[in-house]
């Protein structure tokens, strides 16, 4: 056969796979089950509502906080499961590079020496000397094979492959999502922890005035030691309070190191000075329930993971059907190296190949139910995935809503037991009442500020759950797309 048959050949076998038919179903994602808009009720005056509007994609600068916004930035910068995360990416993306290049020729270029003695008895000794003689053989050349995609199984193995990475993808911004959320979580408990101690020493300094005015009381034989001890004891009972605080205020700076990267007190100089919790007030953009499906990872994901599922059903089918390869070399071959590469000592061979399954025992069978099983599996999880994410986005829409209510009335709480605490301070001083009134009222005073404190983080606590069951956030952080 002359070369230029050969090129012609190769020429009709590619255009009897551009021409191909293609296996199996083509992926449609499926419609959700989602609302046209969220089921939002009035938020009372001087709350934070929730409106549909277009989701701040750096929706944590909304805190106006620095220290939460630059820790933010360092967790996106230095995080170890962020680290992980791309690497996956990247094995991802190389793995497809590899499944994509069965679409192509497979060419080898070699050179091979080899000294041998062939049988007298044998065949036919190619260097003419009857097997009598050793000689030398130098092969030198290109080979080539290449699939003729009929039936598409490439296709939808490359298709399955873009999918994957497409989950690799949505991974890497699920994790970076939850870096988001972890590091303001635990930044707002840390400046919610300090509040807390900050209250404990308030209510610390209150109970200290209170023991030395019982202490001048027995002086004056106006109150018993029995009263002094009971101060002495709020006195002690209030320094108790402080260490668990003290303590995990250390750990959650100690997370938040972790988060970054960072050693066990790296952040000690840095967030050991009190911090007000953060705080926003202004309406909260979140959308429409449509948009989920576009903006939350786990979905993104799920959506690719149906996608890769679909297309292999694609690829068990194909393999039903003959495969077709076309396979050749081009080289030279002589006795001498001083030959090889002349005009006589050229060869080539060229010729396709047929591969038809005729039996296997159900193997076949058996992967492609295997595939539309795995497809079934896909198509409800994706259904799961998005029912869920509704759940999630209306249950903190709700924590958020009601937090805020709790916050209001533990702030009243806290007024009228300030109040009474002047009041009872003064009755002491006055005789008037004894100390177990005064130890009441201040307990009262304690546990109102605690838990307003509390209920303060819990609002920003709340909102943090908001923005993450919404899915923003990873799209200001997410490196561009190679």
């Amino acid at each position: 056969m002359k070369l230029g048959g050969l090129a012609c050949a190769v020429a009709g076998y590619c255009a009897l796979s551009l021409t191909g038919c293609v296996m199996g179903p083509d992926y449609q994602t499926p419609t959700t089950p989602l609302a046209a808009h969220w089921a939002l009720t009035p938020g009372e005056a001087g709350h934070s509502r929730a409106i549909e509007g277009e989701v701040d994609p750096r929706w944590w600068d909304r805190f106006g906080d620095a220290h939460l916004s630059a820790l933010v930035r360092d967790a996106l910068r230095s995080n170890f499961d962020l680290q992980r995360a791309a690497s996956r990416l990247e094995q991802s993306r190389a793995l497809r590079r590899q499944i994509a290049a069965d679409s192509l020729p497979a060419v080898d270029a070699g050179l091979e020496y080899s000294r041998g003695l062939n049988s007298q008895r044998g065949l036919n000794d190619p260097s003419g000397r009857s097997g009598k003689q050793a000689f030398n053989l130098w092969n030198s050349g290109l080979g080539f094979s290449w699939e003729a995609d009929l039936w598409g199984r490439v296709k939808r193995s490359v298709e399955a492959a873009d999918a994957s990475v497409r989950m690799a993808e949505e991974d890497r911004h699920g994790v970076q999502l939850l870096v988001i959320r972890q590091t303001a979580q635990q930044y707002i408990q840390l400046r919610g922890t300090q509040q807390a101690q900050a209250v404990v020493e308030q209510n610390l300094k209150i109970a200290q005035r209170t023991l030395e005015l019982t202490q001048l009381q027995v002086q004056e034989g106006v109150a018993t030691d029995l009263e002094v001890s009971e101060a002495a004891s709020q006195v002690a009972e209030m320094q108790a309070r402080l260490a668990p605080l003290q303590q995990n205020s250390a750990q959650l700076i100690n997370a938040l190191s972790l988060l970054l990267g960072k050693a066990p007190r790296a952040l000690q100089a840095q967030l050991a000075p009190p911090g007000q919790v953060p705080s926003y007030q202004g309406d909260v953009p979140i959308g429409v329930p449509s948009e989920l499906a576009q903006r939350r990872p786990d979905i993104r994901g799920a959506d690719a993971h149906l996608h890769a599922a679909t297309a292999s059903i694609g690829v068990a089918r194909a393999d039903f059907y003959p495969r077709i390869t076309l396979s050749g070399n081009l080289g030279f071959q002589a006795l001498q190296l001083s030959d090889l590469g002349s005009w006589g000592s050229r060869s080539f061979a060229f010729g396709p190949g047929l591969s038809l399954p005729v039996f296997e025992g159900g193997r076949l069978q058996g992967a492609l139910q295997l595939q539309e099983g795995r497809q079934q599996e896909a198509a409800v999880q994706y259904q799961h995935t998005v029912l869920r994410a509704w759940h999630e986005v209306d249950d903190a829409l709700v924590a958020y809503q009601a937090s805020q209510q709790r916050r209001d009335s533990l702030q009243q709480a806290v007024r009228h037991s300030q109040r009474a605490l002047d009041s009872v301070h003064q009755q002491y001083a006055q005789g008037t009442v004894d100390f177990l009134n005064v130890m009441t009222v201040q307990n009262a005073l304690l546990a109102n500020e605690a838990a307003w404190v509390d209920s303060t983080a819990a609002v920003s606590l709340s909102l943090v759950d908001v923005y993450a069951s919404l899915g923003g956030g990873w799209e200001a952080s997410a490196p561009a797309r190679r």
